[in-house]
């Protein structure tokens, strides 16, 4: 497979479509945002007027996009994916969205013989550029096991979860995790720093026991430099929280931490974060505390 399509160049979509690029496949490109695509076509990107074009010129098709709508709307919309999808191509959404739409997409791809992988990602825009990503994938083995030298192009692992949704299912459930680990990694830097204690010494010491995460290498040093230029951002976080809840409800399971970390991610965005870096969810601590978590 050598032709392959992006659509969606946001934080996470571009510097995948750039690795694609890098790596020498041929690479056609939408976004509904015209100009962010200009970086790409002027590496070599084909830049198509409508994710239709980019189902005609590709064998796959990944999609890189916020929301369960914006998905739907790039399949089944006006000149969307299904319109311009024959049999054989492969559509690989990496987005994170609820594995009901998940499965709807698959279904409905599958009538017209277009196979579909849900293969959501660990990591931020960081981990996006240097090609360090995780994929975790659901639906067919052998469409997973054919595209495997792409997902090694963008990442540096990729793990086949089961079928249609799995993919969606284990994402939802990670992002749980981040999120609370955030909001664990916040409250013990405002109990730190509220009490006299240096907050860089404090990750130190945290990054040699129990309590480190993912979330205190990645977001602590964003929050004591002050750096909130989202690598992922607050209402995308938060809207993953709902999905998540959902899910939760769905399963018939109880998750207080759960929603108490989705409240407190709806009050960061309502402040005015939302478009800010998921770790700016400590200005709301500050706030209410009355100090600044900044380095000394």
């Amino acid at each position: 497979m050598k032709r392959i399509g992006f659509i969606g160049l946001g934080i996470m979509g571009e510097p995948m479509a750039v690795n694609l690029l890098n790596a020498g496949y041929e690479l056609s490109v939408y976004n509904r945002t015209r100009a962010k695509a200009e970086e790409l076509v002027k590496k070599g990107a084909n830049r198509c007027d409508f994710p239709a074009d980019v189902a005609r010129q590709s064998e796959v098709v990944f999609t890189m996009l916020t929301a369960d709508t914006a998905v739907e709307e790039v399949v089944f919309g006006n000149r969307g994916i299904l319109e311009g999808a024959s049999a054989g191509l492969i559509v690989i959404d990496c987005s994170t969205i609820s594995p009901n739409t998940s499965q709807k997409i698959y279904e409905a791809l599958g009538k017209i013989g277009v196979d579909m992988l849900d293969a959501p990602v660990t990591g931020s825009k960081p981990q996006a550029t240097e090609g360090n990503l995780t994929f975790m994938v659901g639906g067919k083995k052998e469409v997973y096991e054919t595209c495997l030298p792409l997902f090694e192009t963008m990442g540096k692992a990729a793990y086949y979860m089961g079928e249609s949704g799995a993919g969606s299912y284990t994402k939802l459930a990670n992002n749980t995790m981040g999120a609370i680990n955030l909001l664990s990694l916040v409250e013990g830097m405002m109990i730190a720093t509220k009490a006299g204690v240096d907050p860089e010494l404090f990750v130190k010491v945290v990054s040699g026991g129990g309590a480190r995460s993912g979330m205190t290498d990645n977001k602590s040093p964003k929050i004591i430099n002050r750096d909130f230029q989202p690598d992922f951002a607050t209402a995308l976080m938060y809207k993953d929280m709902k999905l998540a809840t959902q899910l939760a409800e769905q399963l018939n399971i109880p998750v207080p931490v759960l929603s108490t970390v989705k409240q407190l991610l709806q009050m960061a965005t309502a402040n005015g974060y939302g478009f800010e870096d998921v770790s700016s969810v400590v200005k709301c601590y500050e706030e209410w505390a009355d100090i600044v978590v900044q380095k000394r």
